[in-house]
């Protein structure tokens, strides 16, 4: 049996990359261009832009949830588990996206590089770790 370590950053950063087109992408296209009259209708439309980036963030939230991967975490080989080793329940994954929204600004995005566990000051907050199979 294997065990689990700290995925590494680079796998992280393509699994996010590949969330952003499998999961926004669509998000964003259906807001601009179905539910929307186009580009210019929806950069001036505040509440749209935060509807797509809540529904994004829950939408992230249920894959962790259910499968502790997401598409891009999938194809990366990686989880995101509880401390413990297992999947969290719902609300810390959402918890953590919103953890995730709110440290960006600050530079929570880099503690990754700073630490021997690689985690960031989201996966801090929320007590969750992104890891693959050692």
């Amino acid at each position: 049996m294997s065990k689990a370590i700290a995925a590494n950053i680079f796998s992280r950063v393509k699994a996010f990359i590949m969330d952003m087109f499998f999961i926004a992408a669509p998000l964003l296209y259906i807001m601009t261009y179905v539910v929307l009259n186009g580009k210019d209708e929806f950069q001036s439309n505040q509440l749209a832009i935060f509807l797509v980036w809540l529904v994004f963030g829950v939408i992230q939230s249920m894959f962790f949830a259910f499968k502790a991967q997401s598409p891009g975490y999938r194809a990366q080989g990686i989880y995101l588990v509880g401390l413990n080793g297992k999947k969290a329940n719902l609300l810390i994954y959402i918890l953590r996206y919103f953890f995730f929204i709110t440290t960006f600004i600050i530079g929570g995005s880099f503690f990754c590089f700073f630490r021997k566990d690689k985690r960031n000051l989201h996966d801090l907050l929320a007590g969750t770790i992104v890891v693959q199979k050692g």
